[in-house]
């Protein structure tokens, strides 16, 4: 029991104590509560048979470690979890200890009805979401797989290297609670870490009921669980010799078999736990972060990583064109739509991560990529801009295959780099990794901004001179299309475009690139005739060219009077 934790005891299945068996509890009996020393009871007033302490009734009282009250036909004792390794009253009057390869030489004896148990076992370990539900569910499997076994309890040693039982199980529920012999805890946990088996003589009619340790075990053994960087645990059997067993003299036979059972679930366990702590940290951690970050962070994970922190990140926005037109002609198979759009989903995450990024938040139909964490990277620039062009190139390589999901499905992304706080955030249950920053926001506004200047991929001025400053022309370039005021913000960004290599983008000439540049320079400065000629020289089929040369054809090619080189959005 939790120190100070109140616990409701009744028959009702929504109490933290459950006694379903005992008619004359009530449903809600009484609420007791443990301060480490004495067990606080209080009789509730819906209950109407009294509680009995003593042999006297009352509805209020404090019972000391190994006391007890009565309820109904139910007795309740109070037992200490913890145990004293030193105690002379579990002397044994055999001691066997099991090296492994011992075990290997011992059969089983029960066989088909342990294999089936273990069946079970993967069920067990990966159902459990925390270690009390483990231990829980590993006691019961083990009663059924030990069907000599009266009680089974899982026992560790704590911080202050104290043992206390964990869990525990009996047969028969109403034999009383179990206290492990602390002596074979003690050898089989710590001095030996292999299992060790006790066996007691009974003496019928001796007082001293310590001495067969709960008073009604004639053996034990007890099998450490072999975990890394974990309290020292392990299973605890107990029960009594089969006297038929006895008779033709092979209880030790069945007990050394019963012991290889244990350590059969116990080395299953401690496998998959030792894996299973790693994997599970990265499986959750996969979906956000690419294979070389995950390699860096390791397997032993230190989470501190991850917390949120400011630095400098690349934002990538990418958003799929097309999906709102679709789902209006895709009414009647819905489904397909929306597997549709989790592949296309699944190409920008593919590159995201296969370029170093880490994945954010889906927005609907659109996936949120960041680099420079946790890990910074002097290329982690370059990385986005390489992601968005593979995104690019594969929408391009399928819009036109009418028979492919991603048909008619295009592409905008924003690509922004500046200063914002990035970090995991969520619960224990529930953990994923976001971004969130100016930033952010600026690389949304850009990728919005795709439709209205005509382009798939548009970077902010600090992205864009770093692709002209850095990046091989064989894998990107870059081409200035404006100075504007993103609607929404105060602050004016000049904004380029990420083309592909010429040898991906043949009609856009290094030569078209330069004399691009050189209008919108001259569009900026007020100079429309001139930057109205440099931009008509472009190839029919670039769109970029048409959101300016609208604008300078409506002015007649003449700047307005007041005109300061910023084109202002209206929209998003």
């Amino acid at each position: 029991m939790a120190v100070d934790q109140p616990y409701r005891l009744g028959r009702g299945p929504q109490c933290d104590m459950p006694v379903p068996w005992d008619r004359y509890i009530a449903r809600t009996h009484c609420e007791v509560s443990f301060d480490g020393t004495l067990l606080q009871v209080n009789q509730l007033p819906t209950a109407h048979n009294p509680v009995f302490l003593e042999g006297q009734a009352s509805a209020e009282f404090q019972v000391p470690i190994g006391g007890q009250f009565v309820i109904g036909d139910t007795v309740f004792r109070l037992h200490s979890s913890r145990i004293d390794p030193d105690s002379s009253a579990d002397q044994p009057i055999e001691e066997v200890t099991f090296d492994r390869q011992e075990l290997q030489r011992i059969r089983f004896l029960n066989a088909d009805k342990q294999i089936e148990v273990l069946t079970h076992l993967p069920e067990v370990i990966w159902g459990a979401r925390t270690d009390e539900e483990l231990n829980h569910r590993l006691v019961n499997l083990v009663l059924a797989g030990v069907v000599e076994a009266e009680a089974v309890a899982v026992v560790q040693f704590t911080d202050d290297d104290q043992i206390e039982v964990s869990h525990w199980d009996r047969r028969n529920e109403a034999a009383g609670g179990i206290r492990p012999s602390g002596r074979l805890v003690s050898d089989a946990l710590k001095k030996r870490r292999n299992s060790v088996l006790h066996i007691w003589e009974r003496q019928v009619g001796r007082g001293d009921t310590e001495y067969t340790v709960a008073g009604d075990f004639d053996w034990a053994f007890c099998t450490p669980v072999q975990e890394a960087r974990s309290k020292p645990w392990g299973i605890y059997v107990a029960g009594q010799m089969n006297p038929s067993i006895q008779s033709n003299g092979s209880e030790r036979s069945h007990l050394e078999a019963n012991v290889k059972f244990a350590e059969l679930v116990a080395e299953i366990i401690s496998s998959v736990k030792r894996l299973n702590t790693p994997e599970r940290r990265q499986a959750g951690l996969r979906q956000f972060f690419a294979p070389p970050i995950l390699s860096a962070l390791g397997d032993d994970l230190n989470t501190e990583l991850l917390e949120p922190r400011e630095c400098d990140v690349t934002v990538m926005f990418c958003d799929l064109r097309g999906f709102s037109q679709q789902a209006e002609g895709a009414a009647g198979d819905l489904i397909g739509l929306l597997n549709r759009v989790s592949q296309a989903l699944g190409v920008m995450t593919l590159h995201i991560l296969r370029h170093g990024g880490v994945t954010g938040d889906f927005q609907g139909d659109a996936a949120l990529g960041f680099w420079g964490w946790p890990i910074d990277s002097d290329d982690s620039t370059l990385a986005a801009c390489r992601a968005a062009l593979g995104i690019r190139k594969a929408f391009s390589q399928t819009y036109q295959q009418s028979n492919h999901p991603l048909a008619n499905f295009q592409m905008g992304i924003g690509i922004a780099h500046g200063r914002a706080v990035a970090g995991k955030i969520g619960t224990s249950e529930q953990v994923k990794v976001t971004v969130f920053g100016p930033v952010v926001n600026l690389a949304s506004r850009l990728e919005g901004m795709t439709s209205q200047l005509r382009v798939p991929i548009i970077m902010d001025e600090k992205t864009a001179n770093l692709v002209r400053e850095r990046m091989n022309p064989s894998e990107g370039r870059a081409r200035r299309l404006a100075k504007v005021l993103p609607f929404g913000l105060e602050t004016p960004v000049l904004v380029s475009e990420l083309v592909p290599p010429e040898s991906d983008c043949p009609e856009l000439t290094t030569q078209h690139l330069q004399q691009y540049d050189q209008g919108v320079d001259c569009f900026i400065a007020g100079d429309w005739e001139k930057a109205y000629q440099c931009l008509h020289t472009m190839p029919a089929t670039d769109r970029a060219q048409d959101f300016l040369t609208m604008l300078i054809a409506q002015q007649n090619r003449v700047a307005p009077s007041d005109w300061d080189g910023v084109v202002t959005l209206a929209n998003k």
